[in-house]
């Protein structure tokens, strides 16, 4: 227990002191899942409101589909993209296996089906009223959907946060196709990994608490949306 306490105490002051290693690998974490949550959303927005918008058969099982792939295991997703960017893959001449690239597909893969459900989720809870009021005022499908977004914005807004947080919490897809090479692709969640069966357990703990820090200023942020 008294290990335990010191190794606790040695990871607040890696933190309080802005330990180079810790904030490294913070700040990459940061700006890969960043990185994948913007593109998503950009990929997301637009595809969302077509399928939302329009009628075409199959359209539930497309939404139960996505659905479904909430909960797609972050492992089967790191083998996917291994497969399609190894040297053996189609897309291995691209070379980008093992780097910070290839771990942004990844997640973008990972997070897109959620960001995308959450936003058509929240197109359909508007108040119908918006979108005849908008073509009766003769608006474009754009400025329909536009109008119709601007609406469910704190909807879509809480989609596209849940999206950043599956990212920044994965680990198995950083560990497959990043490689966890230090400097360079090392992530919090695989750093956590690999220091604690080391057992650098300062370290793991430092990471740990800065993870759960960024977790608990997502779920306060959801929490503020939801109330709006």
């Amino acid at each position: 227990m008294t290990e335990l306490w010191e190794a606790l105490v040695t990871a607040v002051k890696l933190i309080i002191s802005l330990d180079p290693e810790v904030m490294q690998i913070a700040g990459r974490s940061l700006a890969i899942s960043a990185t994948s949550s913007v593109i998503a959303a950009l990929l997301c927005l637009p595809l969302g409101s077509v399928i939302h918008f329009n009628r075409f058969p199959g359209k539930r099982t497309l939404i139960n589909i996505i659905q479904t792939l909430f909960s797609l295991p972050t492992v089967a997703v790191g083998l996917f993209v291994f497969v399609i960017f190894s040297n053996a893959g189609p897309l291995g001449g691209f070379g980008i296996l093992f780097s910070p690239t290839v771990m942004v597909i990844g997640q973008v893969i990972l997070i897109s089906p959620i960001m995308l459900g959450l936003i058509i989720s929240a197109l359909s809870a508007t108040d119908k009223a918006i979108t005849d009021t908008a073509v009766s005022l003769g608006a474009s499908g754009f400025q329909m959907a536009a109008v119709t977004l601007r609406e469910a914005r704190f909807g879509v807004l809480a989609g596209l946060i849940m999206g950043f947080g599956r990212a920044i919490s994965e680990v198995g897809l950083s560990l497959m196709v990043g490689g966890n090479i230090r400097g360079y692709t090392r992530t919090i969640t695989t750093a956590i990994s690999l220091e604690t069966s080391k057992g650098d357990l300062e370290l793991a703990l430092a990471l740990g608490i800065i993870l759960i820090f960024i977790a608990l200023v997502i779920n306060i942020g959801l929490n503020r949306i939801q109330q709006r």
